[in-house]
């Protein structure tokens, strides 16, 4: 009797933890039942928040549910993603992540880092250009470097310190062996007025920020991160031209807190897949001033792997 009552208990116990995997594995399947909470860790307005939404409008009919937008700016974008690193692993919290956060993370304004998360799908990248004001010194990236290379120091760089740009820069001396003399800009707009202004010789910029004073001849497009040439500036060349390996973007991905379940992870990803080959929502973000460039899991876990080795390797350039 006491051997039967002990068995019954040993299934008791064991039902209890299988129960609640099998529901788990389950509620996976079914993913998902309800909106999907998207924590935008950036203000209404930004970059990052309009091709986010881009996403979250466009996406119901390949997912199935709406994508809610919630904005938790603060800090560098790690104040939303402090909340969405604790939610529920359950697929219906998601996030936002570029460039910035690995920066953060290296220079210590942050201990939270791009392996917190689980990530899901790269999406957007803004390609960055290196931009110079007109010089007789240089006409383009070759005569560029010659001439940084004859005056280590010399060139004023302007970046946003310990920021993404800042990290463009450093990737660019370390890709050339060159040593810049770095200006600090809280944004773009900013830096690219004080290179038209002649306060400075060059800076990181993009298509929106300085195409047109490209076009008046204001300022020079020396080369672009991109990995092919960009259809609106076909005559720039890339840095993998140059020789390099070097991709210059502010990409954007969505990422899920860490442990969701790979049923959900691979739902998640199907859809922003089939998303990023919509016509309309390529043609919406290419007008936002950002290219499609989707990468599953493994792609965009790998491309993040690398730039973290980047970043780490930099740590002393950018720290502020």
């Amino acid at each position: 009797m006491k051997i039967k009552k002990g068995l019954a208990a040993l299934f008791t116990a064991a039902a209890l933890v299988v129960a609640p995997t099998l529901a788990s594995s389950a509620s996976a399947q079914s993913y998902p039942e309800r909106p999907v909470e998207f924590i935008v860790p950036w203000s209404p307005g930004g970059g990052s928040d309009t091709l986010m939404r881009l996403i979250a409008n466009n996406v119901k009919p390949f997912l199935g549910v709406d994508m809610p937008i919630i904005n938790m700016p603060g800090v560098g974008g790690t104040v939303g993603l402090r909340e969405a690193s604790r939610r529920a692993n359950d697929g219906y919290t998601i996030s936002q992540i570029h460039e910035g956060l690995l920066v953060a993370t290296e220079v210590g304004l942050t201990d939270l880092a791009w392996d917190d998360f689980e990530p899901i799908a790269l999406m957007t990248a803004s390609p960055q250009f290196l931009v110079v004001h007109p010089s007789e010194h240089y006409s383009n990236m070759e005569e560029f470097v010659t001439y940084a290379k004859a005056h280590p120091g010399e060139i004023t760089m302007g970046v946003t310190l310990g920021g993404v740009p800042h990290l463009h820069a450093a990737m660019i001396e370390q890709a050339f062996g060159l040593k810049f003399a770095y200006v600090g800009y809280e944004g773009t707009g900013q830096r690219i007025r004080a290179l038209v202004g002649g306060n400075l010789d060059a800076a990181i910029g993009d298509i929106s920020s300085s195409k047109q004073f490209v076009e008046n001849g204001d300022l020079v497009f020396l080369a672009v991160g991109s990995s092919k040439r960009m259809e609106e500036a076909p005559d720039v060349p890339t840095f993998v031209e140059l020789g390099t390996d070097l991709e210059l973007n502010v990409t954007r991905g969505i990422v899920m807190p860490k442990g969701a379940p790979e049923e959900v992870r691979k739902t998640l990803e199907t859809a922003l897949e089939k998303l990023a080959n919509d016509p309309s929502y390529i043609e919406q973000t290419h007008n936002a001033g950002a290219s499609v460039d989707f990468r599953g899991q493994e792609a965009y876990r790998a491309y993040l792997t690398k730039l973290d080795a980047t970043v780490q390797s930099l740590s002393e350039v950018l720290a502020p």
